[in-house]
Formats: structure tokens, sequence, C-alpha cells
């Protein structure tokens, strides 16, 4: 079922002598601009329920344009677009919102002017707040947040409800990890029910795992539209292949910086959003990590072997009982998963009212990059797997560059050599 389709699509902005010139155009009456720049021209395409599009390219060639006529706060020159359902947009941070007023006061008068009633509001209220996880400031002027803060409040309010049409213009940058992947749990959840997701975002890695399809856009043309690793390939090759002389391809640096860091426990990357399920068999109390020296960490060199580790409480005796870790990215991509039926372990009967620490040492070849993880404990012997317990994105950890680092993008570390030779042929 197509939710939007954008047909030769254009946005010129103009400029006159006077403002009684651009007044007597309103009524009809033709004047010619002294200037005339166009933002956007002959874009087209068309997006079906459920389809994620990525957006992409560089400041200025006008991502945020075409954002904006879809969702419907600019009028298009020439072409049109068509929608079929609600659009929810997030395209600037504090857009629509009174720095002078709280969290609360901003969320009442947005979820207003998206059509709520009063007593709608009234209901909602306590989701959005539960939602946005910023306690006290909730009720403090939005003045006083910073820009992660706008960004929990924005998506909350925008998405309380299931919009057909989701679009987010890279105002997940400036949140937290957590609270990110808190986000794209929230659409792709949305996705599964057919809401289709417009996503502008500079991160290309990001842009190719979670969308189906992307446009390319320069400026004001569409280059490229089609499948999300194609068109994202098009344009790191614009980007880095001589035709731009923006590129800094030749100065780029690792993910973190390339600065070598220690082992250590960053509070900013605890997580609130964790969810636990199953049968009742089973709770699992507590998830850390630990270094190889048996510090607990969540920032991790690349290269350095950790473990992971959690504890099982034990309601009902268990046989035969599987317990697995998944590691994935903040888009939930699995990056590696394993449990005990891989790995050799030797598992007894385990009584009731027992305490079980499960541990999972790993060598270490994750490129740097921010990582989240599952764990769980499961009963295989039945005709389906159960989940005594499962616990999901239960705890979140960061891999840094270390000084033997060799990724400069992706998900593992290859510990790649590299030989350049100069006339490989002359001795021959």
């Amino acid at each position: 079922m197509r939710l939007l389709s954008v047909k030769n699509l254009g946005k010129a902005f103009q400029s006159f002598h006077s403002e009684w010139q651009r007044f007597a155009r309103w009524f009809g009456i033709p004047m010619k601009p002294t200037e005339e720049y166009w933002a956007l021209r002959h874009i087209s395409f068309d997006a079906q329920a459920g389809e994620a599009i990525g957006i992409v390219g560089q400041n200025g060639a006008g991502k945020s344009t075409l954002l904006k006529l879809i969702a419907g706060t600019l009028h298009p020159t020439e072409g049109q677009v068509r929608t079929d359902g609600r659009i929810a947009a997030i395209l600037e941070l504090g857009m629509g919102f009174d720095s002078e007023l709280t969290g609360r006061q901003n969320v009442s008068q947005a979820a207003g002017l998206m059509g709520f009633r009063s007593g709608q509001v009234r209901r909602i209220l306590p989701e959005i707040e539960a939602f946005a996880e910023i306690d006290d400031y909730f009720d403090e002027p939005l003045r006083t947040y910073s820009s992660g803060m706008q960004a929990r409040i924005a998506f909350a309010v925008a998405t309380v409800s299931r919009p057909e049409i989701l679009i987010v213009d890279e105002a997940l940058s400036v949140g937290d990890a957590a609270f990110q992947r808190k986000c794209f749990r929230r659409i792709k959840d949305y996705q599964r029910k057919g809401t289709t997701l417009l996503f502008v975002s500079h991160d290309i890695e990001t842009v190719k795992k979670l969308c189906d399809k992307a446009l390319f856009i320069d400026k004001g043309q569409l280059m490229s539209f089609g499948t999300a690793k194609i068109v994202c390939d098009d344009y790191e090759k614009y980007l880095f292949g001589g035709k731009n002389g923006d590129s800094s391809v030749n100065g780029m640096t690792s993910p973190e910086g390339g600065t070598p860091a220690p082992a250590v426990y960053d509070p900013g990357l605890e997580t609130k959003s964790g969810l636990y399920y199953g049968d009742g068999r089973a709770t699992i109390t507590e998830v850390w990590l630990e270094n190889e020296s048996g510090h607990k960490v969540n920032v991790i060199p690349s290269g350095e072997k950790f473990s992971i580790h959690y504890i099982v409480e034990v309601h009902r005796s268990l046989e035969d009982s599987i317990f697995a870790i998944m590691v994935k990215t903040r888009e939930g991509v699995a990056v590696y998963g394993t449990d005990t039926t891989r790995v050799s372990c030797a598992l007894n009967k385990i009584n009731a009212r027992s305490r079980v620490q499960v541990s999972f040492v790993l060598n270490n070849h994750l490129a740097p990059g921010v990582y989240y993880l599952n764990c769980g404990v499961r009963d295989d012997t039945q005709q389906e797997k159960v989940f005594l317990c499962r616990g999901v994105d239960v705890c979140i950890f960061k891999v840094v560059a270390s000084s033997t680092s060799t990724a400069l993008t992706g998900l593992v570390e290859l510990d790649t050599e590299i030989h350049v030779r100069e006339n490989p042929n002359a001795d021959q």
C-alpha cells in the first residue's frame, strides 16, 4: 500500500524589490522576482507502507527542504506531494516549543496541535513523561534542557501514537546511546505495523542498516533512488572519489578519534530501557561486564578480552537449561550470539531457590562503536523454545580504538596489515 507519492517536486525561494511586489503575487498579480534560488527541483519517488527510506546528501543539498515539503510546513513551488494518513515529523530540535514553558506544558501544547483533545492529552502525558525519562526536568522550563533532553521530549510526543508516516531529520543524533536504542525499537515496532519512515542522517552505516531504500540528493537534484546499500555506495563514491573538494577522506580518524583509551566504566552508558520477559521459572537480576583484570567496565579498547556476566535467580528446579547472550548494534542488527549448546559447558540440575552466575569470556574483535546486550535462560526440551527469562538491551557498552586498531568503519576488527611496494616486478 502506497502511503507517500512525490511527483516532480520543486521549491524556489524568491526575492523581490519590495514586500508590496511579494504581496501582489499572493493575489495573482504577475511580478518578476529579482532573484530565484531553487533549493529542490524534479524530485519524484514513492514510499510503501512499512518501508524505511533514508535521505543522504551534504549540508545544503535540500534534504530538510524535502522533508518540510512532505510534512506540509513548506508549500511547493511546483509538483505535488500526496500522503495517506497522519504524519509525525521531528525536523528541528525545539521547533514549535516555547523555551519559557516547562516540558509538560510544551508537550500538552504540542499534543493539542496534533489533534488530541484535552482528555486525551491528560491520558497520554504519563506515557510521554515515562518514555522521555527526564525525571524532574519535565516540570522545568525548556531553556534549562540540553539538546539531548529536547530530543527526548520531541520524539516522545511525536510518536506517542503510531503515525502512518514518521519523519526524522538528524534529531536522534544528539540523544544518548540508550535513548537512541529505545527510539529505534519504537521505530521498528511501528514499521512492522505499517508506518513508513523517512530518515535523514549523515551516518551512512546507520542508513544502510535501518533503511530499505535511499535517496541521494545533491544541490537540490535527485542523483539516485533505490536499494539503500547501492545508493549509499554511490554517495560515498561521490564524497570520496575525488569529485568533491570538500572531502576529508585523507583526514579521517577512527570512530573514537583514534586516541587509545583505557577500560573504564561510564555511568552515561547505563540503560533504563531494558526489557525482561519469560515464563517466571527464573529471573535475571544483574548484568555486567568485566575486563581481564576483573574490573567492572562498559568502555573496552578494541582487541582486549572482556567477559559478560549475569545472575539468574531460579524459582523452580531446572534441568538442561540453556544460557545465551547476543551482541547487537544500536539499530538492532545482531553482531554475535551464542549459548551453552554451542560452547562446551557442564550443566547440572539447578535446584529451586538457587542463585546462578553465568559468565561468557569473549575475544574482542568488535570495531569501535556502541553495542547492546541481550541475555537469557531458555528451555529447549519442549516442541518450541521457551524463555524462562530473557533480557533485551539490558546492558550498553562502547568499544573504543586501541593502539592496534585498524578499523575505520564497520562492525569488526580484522587486524589488517598493509604492504605497499613500488615497482613490484623490478627484481624479476
